[in-house]
């Protein structure tokens, strides 16, 4: 009872609690975001975009059924969810290290102590010596029963070592979501690219045919004296280029397809035949909702990931101070037994032990010191972190702004010639039809039209590939 008094003080110390408290991601010094993205294009809506899911903007079925593939095997999806199952065990057993430890046991001690009377040797204990002092006592002492052991939080070390276990959780979930956020940009952008290379690669076959008739035509016209041997060789070597022009675009489509069976979680080759037929590229809706940079800080895993781990070495510091300090635990055992072996079967030799422990390492030569000045350090390096974090956030969204609104612009400028080709073309046919115009200059129109279509593919894969850009710039693709 005296010894429990005396531990009621220790126990209201506990609710003292070293280290800084934290107050949130102002104490890092992170500037201010601007109310509005300066890189804006005019096409862009102020309103709030939706977080999960914005490749459903374009509409293509292939694309929604390779990103949850995607997001259901990606290995780097799955290491991310790997340390997030860490973490939280890592929570669980800084929580269960504040509780009580209990172990079932079975003791046998030994002990010789000098001076000390322990009454006749009965076979329990042998003297050496008088018991009035000089000499020894052997004890045996035998025990089944519990040991229980508990360290008081009298500075509060474990709960801020609670509260940085649970702030990196929170830290490795932002992680999980920053992975879905670049895999499925990822995703959309390759599958982009490979609809266009496919696109290409057809329009270049056309033209690649068109350049053949071309070049017999030109050569009819050579051996009826019409056309010379160089106009000859011009055409032929404008054949050998497309050809060539090819080669890359066939090399690059099956890149695309190795990367996006990569992707989903599966060897190249695996989604050849899915995507084997030619498709259409994917183009985003009209007006893209961006919302506000600041709604851009709160919507960035990385960023909230940087402020969490902010957040966890604010807390080690807690740690690091109250190891400065002494610590009080408790054991004690609870059993059955006495002095000699039989006593382990008795009910009525209920033994009971109590052991208060006070520690205080006062002779570290600075070594606590030097683990709050560590702490401190890292608590200063996840600040510049989480600063660092949030200008590359604003960084990516004004330059992928940007970069989306002079696609856009190049992607209006290369359907005006687009269409000019066309009319062009058309116009050619009509005067070969009429008889005032020749099947060469058909044909030359008939390449141009082909030739701006393959820019116009290239214009719109691009496009397309900015807009998935942008998506991840904004944070967006995580659940």
């Amino acid at each position: 009872m005296r010894t429990l008094l005396l531990s009621f003080p220790l126990v209201a110390l506990a609710a003292c609690t070293m280290g800084p408290d934290y107050a949130g991601p102002a104490g890092a010094r992170a500037p201010q975001p601007p109310a509005a993205f300066v890189r804006a294009p005019s096409e862009a809506r102020a309103e709030a975009p939706a977080v999960a899911d914005w490749w459903t903007q374009f509409s293509d079925p292939v694309l929604d059924a390779l990103e949850a593939k995607a997001l259901a095997a990606n290995p780097n999806v799955a290491i991310a969810q790997a340390s997030l199952r860490q973490a939280r065990s890592a929570l669980r057993l800084e929580k269960a290290n504040g509780a009580p430890n209990a172990n079932l046991q079975a003791i046998y001690a030994h002990a010789s102590l000098p001076g000390v009377d322990l009454g006749s040797s009965d076979g329990s204990g042998e003297g050496n010596g008088n018991g009035g002092g000089g000499g020894t006592e052997a004890l045996n002492f035998y025990n089944l029963g519990f040991d229980a052991s508990w360290e008081v939080d009298l500075w509060g070390g474990r709960r801020r070592s609670v509260d940085a276990a649970r702030a990196q959780l929170e830290a490795a979930e932002a992680s999980v979501a920053d992975a879905q956020v670049s895999l499925t940009a990822e995703v959309a952008q390759a599958y982009a690219n490979l609809r266009d290379r496919q696109q290409r690669i057809r329009l270049g076959q056309d033209a690649l045919s068109r350049q053949g008739d071309l070049l017999a035509l030109v050569r009819q016209r050579r051996e009826r004296g019409a056309a010379s041997d160089l106009d000859v060789e011009q055409q032929a070597d404008q054949l050998e280029q497309l050809q060539a022009s090819l080669l890359p675009l066939q090399a690059e489509h099956d890149a695309y397809l190795n990367a996006l069976a990569v992707l989903v979680g599966e060897a190249p080759g695996s989604v050849d035949q899915l995507l084997a037929t030619p498709a259409a590229i994917p183009l985003p809706s009209a007006g893209t909702a961006i919302g506000d940079p600041a709604a851009l800080l709160k919507r960035r895993p990385d960023v909230r990931a940087a402020e969490r781990q902010y957040a966890a070495a604010t807390a080690k510091i807690g740690v690091a101070e109250a190891a400065r300090f002494p610590s009080v635990s408790f054991a004690g055992v609870l059993g059955i037994g006495g002095t000699r072996p039989e006593d382990v079967v008795n009910l009525d030799k209920l033994a009971t032990i109590a052991l208060p422990r006070l520690s205080w390492n006062i002779l570290d030569f600075g070594r606590n010191a030097a683990r709050v000045e560590q702490a401190k350090g890292g608590q200063d390096e996840a600040a510049a972190r989480y600063r660092g974090a949030v200008l590359k956030a604003l960084q990516d969204g004004e330059d992928a702004l940007s970069r989306y609104g002079a696609r856009l612009r190049a992607s209006a400028s290369v359907r005006r010639s687009l269409a000019s080709a066309r009319r062009v073309e058309v116009l050619a046919r009509q005067r070969f039809e009429a008889g005032t115009g020749s099947k060469i200059e058909l044909l030359q129109a008939e390449r141009s039209r082909l030739s701006a279509e393959q820019s116009l593919s290239q214009a719109d894969g691009a496009l397309s590939a900015d807009f998935a850009g942008l998506q991840k710039a904004l944070g967006l693709g995580w659940r």
